[in-house]
């Protein structure tokens, strides 16, 4: 027997897509719970899809971010640089004494 295809108004399908901009959780999550194929739900993102819907990151959130990244450089350079430090170490203590 062959399986009957759902059909979904447009109201069902833009209402879908507001829901999934909504979520945190991934499109496979989302098209299970809703028993959706994921295809289908892709389809109907690039169709129905507006990004005001979508949450922003606020000023704030992305100021965090970009302190947090500018502390994990300063700390990249600094193991770097104690890193090139134990190597020399390592290269005069290695070498054989006279």
């Amino acid at each position: 027997m062959s399986e009957r295809r759902q059909r979904f108004n447009e109201t069902f399908k833009e209402e879908t897509v507001k829901f999934v901009q909504e979520q945190t959780k991934s499109l496979p999550q989302i098209a299970e719970e809703l028993n959706i194929p994921v295809g289908t739900l892709r389809q109907w993102m690039g169709k129905y899809r507006k990004l005001e819907n979508e949450p922003l990151a606020s000023g704030d959130t992305l100021r965090e971010q970009a302190h947090t990244i500018t502390q994990q450089e300063r700390e990249i350079t600094d193991l770097k640089m104690e890193i090139d430090i134990l190597k020399k170490a390592m290269h005069i203590f290695s070498k054989a004494r006279n």
